[in-house]
């Protein structure tokens, strides 16, 4: 057994319910064949296989909708066969009936639902312990249950009905509790924050051995607590907690030295990790691998070639690729050097070295036709792998099992993947940081260290600085040589660096961005106007036959080939796209229809 979200066990433990007292005494006996909340919740040990039904709730798909969510921003382009596209989140034009929103609304709740029960008989059983040592272990499992309730309505709360939505902070014993009216967004609000912090007090900040191995800590509490202020504006209270995740040597966070281990499946739980969801193919290979009950996830296929066995559901959308292609690499780092043979193009006759075809980040981030530096499946260069045909000329390597099958057919079960999703990593922690520090563009006084927050994320990617040659940390890597202002470097971190470090990562964190910034619109409109067109690239396929990858070299501008097919992204989603109607998901008509206690 490898792994699943914590001591590598699965627990597939349903929501234990009360159920209706009967009069007659035949019937009131206890069935000693099942299970009630008097026979299971009787000591830690029941409290913790309960905490494991809770991690084992958050870990469905549904709620994170990496597809769907990205398809909202300006991440992807929702599968092949441009130029039309009936995706009603790329489109903008979904509306309550979407199968997405209902599930995820649904997968929130039952976390919330398992939550309640181990918080609650937590606390009863915390009353008749005497041990000391059982106490404080009661009080970790809530603290856990307590972070899974918050972070649950962190996400309802950005993602539904303006943040106004039920809250549950009890076990429902009948049918009518089930039925809540919605509570104000700054009731929602309070009532997370107030799991949060319990979870930020009370969880260690590290957990001792593999046993425990994808436990939340603190450091988790602090990341969602730092993200829901910044998210508010409230930059300074959002800082003290993005400062104690980087300072807090207790927490033992570093960035890793290579960007591909916060992807791949060896990387996992590394020193950069502060929250990500564990999957395993190695367990209930007799579910749907679309069940929600699976411990394994569908995402390998979602974004993979298809003559890999991939969907491409969702392929980078053209803005991106080419902010990739050119995203500048320091030439002072050895690291952006591979070897040659002395004669080919671009070799330095002395070193017997040229420069790599794209950055690191780059090249582990994306496939690109012309990267001949970085292989992709079955080790062979993206360029002899895959056609790039049907107009796809990228396609995310995020999620996918590029580096250990050579197609995402050979995974047994099949449509299965157990690369961990990872919702919140130090990276992310450094940008949001440094957007604290220059309060979002508007404050010059704390520039010099955003820009070195900025920079560390950079270096670990051998790319060229930001900011004055011969500054901050690194004075003799190569920079762009520009004197930032604090409105220039979050112009930076919007349209830059978070997108290229973070794209398809976390929960919907480029949409919230952009819509938090208040530019979604805009940018819509902004990228419906430029163009691209597909150049076409001659490689080797794997047999070494000389082929033609046709228009798979992205370009930007018009089309110069009379006839030939032109790039267009986002020209609906720029029509379409209001605050008032997409801002927010409405709430399911599903619950709509079952609840008539909703707007009470």
């Amino acid at each position: 057994m490898r792994k699943i979200i914590f001591n590598k066990i699965v627990v597939a433990l349903l929501c234990i319910i009360c159920g209706t007292a009967c009069s007659d005494d035949f019937l009131a006996e206890t069935n000693p064949n099942e299970l009630s909340t008097g026979s299971f919740w009787k000591n830690n040990v029941d409290l913790n296989t309960g905490l494991t039904s809770v991690y084992n709730g958050f870990k469905n798909t549904s709620i994170f909708n990496v597809v769907s969510e990205n398809h909202r921003a300006d991440m992807t382009w929702p599968g092949f066969g441009r130029p039309n596209t009936q995706n009603a989140f790329y489109l903008q034009t979904f509306n309550d009936a979407e199968n997405d929103i209902r599930n995820k609304w649904a997968a929130l709740y039952v976390v919330i639902f398992r939550a309640n029960q181990v918080i609650e008989n937590g606390n009863r059983l915390k009353e008749t312990y005497t041990d000391q040592d059982k106490i404080d272990f009661a009080t970790e499992i809530i603290a856990q249950a307590r972070f899974f309730r918050g972070i649950s309505y962190t996400y309802l709360y950005n993602m539904f009905n303006q943040g106004s939505v039920p809250i549950f902070d009890f076990v429902p014993e009948s049918e009518d509790e089930f039925y809540q009216p919605v509570s104000s967004a700054s009731d929602v609000k309070a009532f997370y924050i107030a799991d949060l912090e319990f979870a930020y007090e009370n969880l260690p900040p590290a957990w001792d051995g593999n046993v425990n191995l994808g436990r939340v800590t603190s450091a988790a509490a602090a990341a969602e607590l730092g993200r829901s202020y910044l998210y508010e504006e409230e930059y300074t209270q959002a800082a003290v907690y993005f400062n104690d995740i980087i300072t807090n040597s207790e927490y033992g966070r570093s960035l890793v030295d290579n960007i591909d281990d916060n992807f791949s499946e060896a990387g996992e739980f590394n020193s950069e990790s502060i929250l990500e969801v564990s999957y395993s193919v190695n367990f209930k290979a007799e579910l749907n691998p679309f069940d929600s009950q699976n411990v394994s996830n569908t995402l390998g296929r979602s974004f993979s070639p298809g003559n890999l066995g991939g969907y491409r559901s969702g392929v980078p959308s053209c803005w991106l690729q080419m902010a990739y292609k050119n995203e500048a690499m320091d030439l002072s780092d050895p690291r952006n050097f591979v070897p040659c043979e002395d004669g080919s193009e671009g070799c330095d006759p002395v070193t017997l070295t040229r420069p790599r075809s794209y950055s690191l980040r780059t090249s582990y981030s994306l496939a690109l036709v012309d990267d001949v530096d970085t292989p992709f499946y079955g080790g062979f260069l993206p360029g002899q792998v895959t056609p790039f045909n049907n107009k796809e000329c990228a396609y995310f390597r995020k999620y996918s099992n590029w580096a250990t099958v050579n197609s995402e057919n050979d995974i047994v079960p099949n449509t299965r993947s157990g690369i961990n999703i990872r919702l919140v990593r130090l990276a992310d922690v450094y940008l949001m940081l440094a957007e604290c520090l220059i309060k979002g563009g508007t404050d010059e006084g704390g520039l010099n260290d955003a820009l070195a927050l900025v920079n560390e994320v950079r270096h670990r990617s051998a790319l060229q600085l930001i900011g004055l040659n011969g500054t901050g940390s690194y004075p003799g890597a190569d920079h762009d040589n520009v004197a930032y202002s604090a409105q220039e470097l979050m112009e930076h971190l919007m349209y830059v660096e978070r997108p290229l470090e973070l794209a398809e990562e976390g929960h919907a964190i480029r949409f919230l961005d952009l819509r938090r910034w208040g530019v979604l619109k805009q940018r819509f409109q902004d990228l419906s106007t430029k163009k691209y067109w597909g150049d076409n690239y001659v490689t080797t396929d794997t047999d070494g036959k000389v082929v033609t990858r046709w228009g798979a070299l992205l370009i930007e501008g018009e089309n110069p080939i009379a006839g030939g097919f032109t790039y267009v992204d986002y020209a609906q989603a720029a029509v379409n796209y209001s605050e008032n109607l997409h801002g927010y998901y409405p709430i399911p008509n599903s619950e709509v229809t079952a609840n008539p206690n909703l707007n009470n």
